[in-house]
């Protein structure tokens, strides 16, 4: 069963989408990550909500429809093809989605008006900005509504938006629970191992690298995941 939007928001707060992707290796959901580049337009913003599409084809009242269909805590993710010769985000739209207590928009594509979305101050993600918006009206797709692609992926409202300033990660809905509470035994273990770094125990130490090199002289086929593995390190999945 899904989470709610405030248990959603409230578990992420303690996590990054680093740990959330290291737990969908671990439980064996495809890692689906925005492309590289798509990123908080103010530093330090972060988001987690429901996936609210919307593909762009050059007039805003595709966002509009979008959100006048929103529940709150959704995310708007635009579509717009990582297209970098336009902008399709503004902030009355940014102003718009705030009003309707949305979590936040991810953008696939270009925003402008930065210094007004800041000064609202719900969290954006965007390829980046550029001052001029479309110069065209393409027609309308059946799914402008119902889908939006982000790099090689295709998501919609069975899947979560969660960001942060790694990026962008989406789950699936149903999965988040589950994800989450992987995430957060990661997210603890890595944090014992920080406090014994900090206290002087190496990390080599306290997963018994040396060891490891040792078994690998002997087996060459085995893997650094395989020794984590065993011995509960959190370094990667």
């Amino acid at each position: 069963m899904a989470m709610d939007p405030d248990e959603l928001r409230g578990r992420f707060a303690s996590l990054t989408t680093a740990h959330v992707a290291d737990a969908c290796l671990r439980a064996g959901v495809p890692v689906r990550c925005a492309p590289p580049g798509v990123g908080p337009v103010v530093a330090g913003g972060r988001a987690a909500g429901r996936v609210l599409p919307a593909r762009h084809v050059g007039s805003v009242d595709m966002f509009l429809e979008a959100i006048d269909r929103a529940a709150p805590g959704d995310v708007l993710v635009v579509d717009n093809g990582g297209r970098t010769d336009e902008a399709c985000v503004g902030d009355l739209v940014v102003l718009e989605a705030q009003t309707a207590g949305l979590a936040g928009l991810v953008v696939w594509g270009l925003h402008r008006d930065t210094g007004d979305i800041r000064a609202v101050g719900l969290p954006v993600f965007s390829l980046g900005a550029t001052p001029t918006g479309p110069q065209r009206l393409d027609p309308r797709p059946p799914e402008a509504l119902t889908s939006a692609r982000v790099g090689e992926w295709t998501i919609g409202p069975d899947d979560v938006a969660l960001a942060d300033d790694d990026g962008v990660l989406f789950i699936p809905a149903t999965r988040a629970r589950e994800l989450f509470d992987l995430a957060e035994s990661i997210r603890d273990t890595e944090r014992r191992q920080a406090d014994r770094i900090r206290a002087g125990e190496p990390l080599r130490a306290q997963v018994g690298f040396g060891g490891y090199l040792a078994a690998r002289a002997d087996n060459p086929t085995l893997t650094f995941r395989d020794h984590l593995r065993a011995v509960g390190g959190a370094i990667e999945e």
